[in-house]
């Protein structure tokens, strides 16, 4: 195990949410969250969700359960199921007021006018008690994964928090059987996460939180790295599942109409409602990368509703929820005292986010891209980690590098490496290459962002995939894709895609130095040199088998043009040739495939200047 801290100076992150929480740490690989079945110096189990819902079941017996499994009782059992217990941290009675219709379990006065309770199965619960509940539960993915009982931990509450709800988070920690060493504001902690305030200590930046029950805008001041909240602005009962009521209340009107003959009190009973909460959900979630997802909803009796929602349709639904996000943006930003133009950074926090429509909208308003490289439902927990990190006296460079430890590019076609940034260059830094398509009508081209020092896609690591779709359709070679890599200087990846002849564009952000431990990068680094020879005759094999491919094509449209005007034999003889070089690029003899190809170039001189006069003339 690789720690820099002692077993007894283990310090977490958690991220305490209203609708789901984590925990993370930060070693040389930088922050990470923990996966259930996580063991210390292993990767996350990409198979299991970081996340644990914060939903607390109390159960007949007087059991309790915590997470994804109690969340799957709130329809069922809504009276011993809670949810969303963040909104009553700290509140007296009279606070509570306006939370109270949206919450189906019981909530009553606590002992004194400045707190409330849960009653349940006729017992009362303090908020903080429950919430400790949730932070038992994500504390013990970090016992797992370290085998000893963590004590310590930061843990992060919203900016607008007061006193009162911070000491009751401090508390629900003390209650879970941590010491809350740091409260931390959720926007500071995104901040953290890409590195703001460490490498660049000086800015403006905002923090745009969209998540399924809340919405947060802040505006932080940061001054050398100290981050002062200058403004924070937003609505406790804005969000994801706002969205999703949308779409359900599409269905649900669409099913009265189909099958109810137009009976508007039509009820559905709760496992059906649940179902459709669940449809809308994963509706959302596909649209937000594909342009149509189809509904189905089986309703018993030989009924089922179809229904296909696209993407269109689905930013019509939302569009008045997310220019409410827009309208306090610029509320607080006049609170704040500042302008658009005066913002350098957007972090983006919350699921939300990743719907095009939100970032849209963000990037039309601030006038900039936001930062979207990490995960945005892990991002507060990683800031977290990191300000853990920095009270255990870690180092902190592991973190955000100076230079590129390993070079960035893209897969190209046959599988080799496309560096477009070498190893070593000093950050910020950019560079740019033009690609094209193999297949005539190609209108999608994907993108794989790779990193490492090896030749082949196959032996680099892979940081993120993206679609450049809408290329009109063109012969093979035409279209003009120029990539751009842009490494900023906090360590961000922007990578961005555009056809110069069309102006279809597509970009994506990735983090690539987090992940990799300087002994990781050593590694790469050498199999690289190991490596260097036959990688480089694999290189150049694969792109002569691309020319190959490239030249026949390019021969056999032209012979179907004008291959009639040639002499039989010379046509014969040119066949031949073109099939023994396709012979030849079966194999491994890389000479013997770059003589064949320049033999057949000099052969088909007279080809293509036929050709190319046959497509003037025809011009």
């Amino acid at each position: 195990m690789a720690y820099n801290a002692r077993m007894s100076d283990i310090i977490i992150g958690i991220d305490l949410g209203t609708t789901n929480s984590l925990v993370a740490y930060c070693d040389e690989r930088g922050p990470h969250c923990l996966h259930p079945g996580d063991q210390a110096g292993a990767g996350a189990h990409e198979d299991e969700s970081a996340l644990v819902p914060s939903v607390v079941h109390f159960t007949a017996a007087g059991g309790r359960i915590v997470g994804a499994a109690a969340r799957r009782q709130a329809v069922l059992h809504p009276l011993e199921t809670v949810y969303s217990i963040k909104r009553l941290m700290g509140i007296g009675w009279d606070g509570v007021q306006g939370e109270l219709p949206h919450l189906a379990y019981k909530v009553v006065p606590g002992e004194t006018s400045d707190i409330v309770a849960v009653e349940v199965h006729g017992r009362k619960f303090s908020p903080q008690e429950i919430s400790a509940m949730i932070l038992r539960e994500v504390k013990q993915r970090a016992d797992r994964y370290f085998g000893v009982d963590v004590r310590k931990a930061v843990v992060t509450v919203p900016a607008y928090f007061d006193d009162s709800q911070r000491q009751a988070t401090r508390d629900a920690g003390r209650i879970a059987g941590l010491e809350v060493l740091r409260i931390v504001n959720e926007p500071t902690a995104a901040a953290l996460a890409y590195g703001l305030g460490i490498k660049n200590p000086n800015g403006v930046i905002a923090v745009y939180d969209l998540g399924g029950g809340t919405f947060d805008i802040s505006i932080l001041a940061i001054e050398d790295g100290v981050f002062q909240v200058l403004s924070t602005h937003g609505d406790t009962h804005l969000g994801g599942d706002d969205c999703d009521r949308e779409i359900i209340g599409l269905v649900m009107r669409e099913i009265r109409d189909q099958f109810g003959a137009g009976n508007a009190s039509m009820s559905f009973p709760p496992a059906a409602q649940q179902a459709l909460r669940d449809f809308a959900e994963a509706t959302k979630i596909r649209l937000s990368t594909e342009g149509a997802a189809q509904i189905a909803v089986d309703l018993g009796a030989g009924r089922t509703y179809r229904r296909t929602i696209t993407r269109d349709e689905f930013e019509t639904l939302i569009t008045p929820w997310v220019e409410k996000t827009i309208e306090h943006c610029r509320e607080a930003l006049r609170r704040a005292g500042k302008k658009t133009e005066d913002i350098e950074k957007i972090v983006m926090v919350g699921g939300m986010t990743r719907v095009p429509l939100v970032l849209r909208r963000v990037e039309e308003f601030f006038g900039k891209t936001p930062y979207t490289a990490v995960n945005p439902d892990e991002v507060v927990a990683l800031g977290a980690a990191v300000q853990a990190s920095i009270l255990a006296g870690m180092r902190r460079d592991t973190l955000l590098l100076d230079v590129i430890p390993l070079a960035l590019g893209i897969e190209t076609m046959g599988g080799a490496f496309g560096k477009l940034i070498t190893a070593q260059t000093r950050i910020p830094c950019q560079a740019s290459e033009m690609f094209t398509t193999y297949v005539d009508g190609q209108a999608n081209v994907k993108i794989h962002v790779l990193q490492g020092e090896r030749e082949l896609a196959a032996d680099c690591r892979s940081l993120a995939n993206f679609d450049l779709r809408g290329i009109p359709p063109m012969p093979a070679g035409l279209p003009k894709i120029r990539v751009t890599f842009l490494v900023d200087a906090n360590g961000i990846l922007n990578v961005s895609a555009v056809e110069e002849r069309s102006g279809t564009k597509a970009s994506i952000q990735v983090l690539p130095s987090h992940g990799l431990t300087k002994d990781q990068v050593d590694r790469m680094t050498q199999e690289s040199i190991t490596h260097a020879l036959a990688d480089m005759l694999e290189h150049r094999l694969i792109d002569l088998r691309n020319q190959v491919d490239l030249d026949v094509r390019a021969i056999e449209k032209a012979m179907v043009r004008v291959g009639n005007r040639l002499a039989a034999e010379e046509r014969a003889s040119i066949a031949a040739e073109v099939q023994a070089l396709r012979n030849l690029a079966l194999g491994r003899d890389a000479e013997a495939i770059y003589a064949a190809l320049q033999t057949l170039d000099r052969r088909t001189v007279k080809l293509a200047e036929m050709a190319i006069s046959d497509t003037l003339g025809s011009a």
